[in-house]
């Protein structure tokens, strides 16, 4: 049987982060996010210990601010010396938020089987198990908070240049291991380099920070391989959040495995309404999507940012002054786990547009003209270019015609709705 490495491959900490637009709403929930991070970081050393891994690689962004605090520093160190004192090294590079110029070396040194990579240069270390070589890990750094755009983050970082580095020894181990934090070809701003850099270096996984979402390249080896952030922080970073066990076997490709650390959640959540008769329904069966959603994402906590659709004359209740922000209060008291930032309104009232348009009124007439509008598809989209002009909105590219469809709908019921109205006022 050939040799195998089993390592947790991590990124994007972001230890210290702050956690904006919730303190408003709700103080409690605020200071509850504040915490949220750090203990995202303490279940990435658990799940280590937990599977005794051969070592573990954080791919820059530890640390939220080039200046973070004293708490910050003792809260990541205290998590590399459980890891160092159960025989476990840990392998670091910095990131564009934690430059290595900038970290706070008079706080804290690195315990002893810690290793963080050089920014000025390809760095490299060599893994050893019971004595035998087992993994070359190279890598580099952020030294300033902005990587040269005429500078390849990637450039020399190679398993021959490891072994140049290393000596005879790095050539008998039979894995190699990079880590970078790089926007790869997905942030052309942040230290991008083409995946064919990486592909044809030697290694046989890449651990790559930076991009937030987890991502990972089709081919079977070597992969190239975003972990994603440990703990989301907006409503742009919904779902579960974690780290990659990664089990390597000679001759085989590489294993992974996501393990969850995020304690919140954050989800966005469409519910139809159309079958609710009253305000406590509406309640009752967005508790259960709750419910449902939180059992998927398999979370302490969730928050979310909740959308109401469908045809309902519950539209005209929830239109009235302050029911929409009553209706979220409700929901947040229902269940302390959960926690509603956002209730959006997007339903509509329920309209026969057949009855409509045989009653020959003013809705008629107006249904009329907007099929005229649509049937002349070249027409719309040149007078939707000329609002969007006249309004100072800039198109990046031209509107599709799913987009156009889309916007003349919403613009035909979004009329009807108001002529309704007038009519039963």
């Amino acid at each position: 049987m050939g040799a195998s490495l089993t390592f947790l491959h991590t990124a994007d900490l972001h230890i210290g982060a702050p956690f904006r637009g919730l303190r408003a709403l709700s103080p409690a929930w605020a200071d509850r996010l504040m915490e949220a991070i750090p203990e995202a970081w303490d279940r990435v050393v658990d799940i280590a210990l937990t599977n005794h891994v051969d070592f573990v690689v954080i791919a820059g962004d530890i640390f939220d601010s080039a200046r973070a605090s004293y708490r910050d520093y003792l809260r990541f160190f205290q998590g590399l010396a459980k890891l160092d004192a159960a025989g476990i090294p840990s392998y670091l590079c910095t990131g564009n938020h934690d430059p290595l110029s900038l970290w706070q070396q008079d706080f804290f040194a690195l315990p002893p089987h810690a290793t963080i990579l050089a920014a000025d240069r390809p760095d490299f270390a060599l893994f050893e198990r019971d004595g035998k070589p087992l993994a070359v890990i190279g890598g580099r750094g952020y030294p300033n908070k902005v990587w040269s755009p005429h500078e390849n983050i990637a450039e020399g970082i190679t398993r021959a240049a490891a072994i140049r580095a290393l000596g005879p020894l790095a050539a008998e181990a039979p894995f190699a291991v990079g880590v970078l934090h790089t926007g790869l070809c997905l942030d052309t701003v942040k230290a991008p380099t083409e995946p064919k850099e990486l592909l044809r270096a030697g290694f046989d996984y890449w651990a790559l920070g930076h991009i937030h979402q987890r991502w990972m390249n089709d081919e079977r080896a070597p992969r190239l391989v975003f972990s994603g952030c440990i703990q989301g922080r907006d409503v742009r970073e919904t779902g579960p959040r974690g780290v990659y066990l990664v089990h390597l076997e000679q001759d085989r490709p590489p294993s992974l495995t996501f393990v969850p650390t995020a304690s919140v959640v954050w989800e966005r959540l469409t519910v139809d309404v159309t079958d609710c008769a009253n305000i406590p329904q509406l309640i009752q069966k967005t508790m259960r999507e709750l419910f449902a959603l939180n059992g998927d994402a398999a979370c302490e906590e969730m928050i979310t940012r909740i959308t109401l659709t469908g045809a309902t004359p519950l539209h005209e209740v929830l239109q009235r002054p302050g029911v929409l922000e009553d209706v979220r209060a409700a929901l947040n008291d229902s269940y302390t786990e959960f926690f509603c930032d956002a209730l959006i309104d997007d339903t509509q009232m329920p309209v026969d547009r057949e009855a409509l348009r045989t009653e020959n009124l003013f809705p008629a007439v107006f249904m009329r003209a907007a099929d005229t509008v649509r049937a002349d598809r070249t027409a719309e989209a040149d007078y939707l270019q000329e609002e969007f002009l006249a309004r100072n909105v800039s198109l990046s590219e031209p509107l599709s015609a799913k987009q156009i469809d889309k916007l003349a709908e919403e613009a035909e019921r979004l009329v009807l709705d108001l002529l309704l109205q007038g009519d039963e006022a």
